[in-house]
């Protein structure tokens, strides 16, 4: 049963990323995200870096990733679907244009 719930749950939320697209989301501006960076760089920027909040793990590089998948993460982080401390707040404080610019310079850095 669990199996059923959790495939029903995975399959709204597709469904309500690809009308929240069909919808008008808006469009991520890569140069626009130049000015929005500043906050990601500070971990996401340095090769095997390491943070020690609120535990010590790998902070993932995400230059390069896809965006799709940085918009649905930080989505998550924002809704406190995803629980991350630092994440959390900095998601907080994004708006949806921030979010589609950020994916959309990210995903385009390799």
């Amino acid at each position: 049963m669990k199996k059923v719930a959790l495939s029903f749950v995975t399959a709204m939320l597709l469904l309500t990323g690809s009308y929240a697209l069909a919808q008008g989301a808006p469009k991520g501006d890569a140069e626009a995200a130049k000015n929005k960076v500043s906050m990601c760089i500070g971990c996401h920027g340095l090769v095997g870096y390491r943070t020690a909040f609120p535990e010590v793990y790998p902070v993932p590089m995400i230059s390069g990733q896809s965006p799709d998948y940085l918009i649905k993460a930080l989505q998550a982080y924002r809704a406190g679907d995803r629980n991350h401390p630092s994440m959390r707040g900095v998601a907080k404080s994004l708006s949806d244009q921030d979010i589609a610019d950020l994916a959309a310079y990210y995903g385009k850095a390799k």
